[in-house]
């Protein structure tokens, strides 16, 4: 069970000093509820203005899946960054893999995307994840992924 006494808010001017994301890839607006090497939720505000939706779909726009999958990543990047307390001049955080991957419903403009993340392994800089994401209630898609810290100097 979450304890609120040790769950932190992140929001904007710190994830853009711990991620080198920005527009148009940068796919975290907010965090909430991190605790470190254990969770944390990314909050993403879909809104019409997305880069992506003029071509996926014209008239129907979907933000596509593979975007989705990239914001919960990036909600898990935050979280390795905060919990390593990493350089990010000299650390870039790689993806490595997914599995399991499960779409359940579209997400469409005018969504808020809410992504709880929570740490499954941890072994240095190697982390494994379960993700999710949601819209209101609603799961919008869940899976399993990991990423890596590697010194780029």
């Amino acid at each position: 069970m979450r304890d609120p006494e040790r769950a932190e808010a992140i929001g904007i001017d710190e994830i853009f000093e711990r991620l080198p994301h920005r527009y148009p890839f940068l796919l975290l607006d907010r965090a909430e509820d991190y605790v470190a090497g254990e969770s944390i939720v990314g909050i993403k505000n879909v809104t019409v203005n997305e880069p992506f939706f003029p071509g996926h779909f014209p008239g129907n726009p979907v933000m596509p899946g593979v975007l989705i999958i990239e914001a919960v990543a990036q909600a898990g990047a935050l979280l390795m960054s905060k919990t390593l307390d990493a350089d990010v001049s000299k650390t870039a955080i790689y993806f490595m893999g997914v599995d399991k991957v499960r779409f359940r419903r579209p997400v469409r403009p005018g969504d808020t995307l809410r992504m709880p993340v929570k740490v499954t392994h941890m072994r240095g800089d190697l982390f494994k994840f379960s993700g999710a994401a949601f819209v209101g209630e609603q799961r919008v898609t869940e899976f399993d992924f990991s990423a890596k810290g590697v010194t780029t100097e």
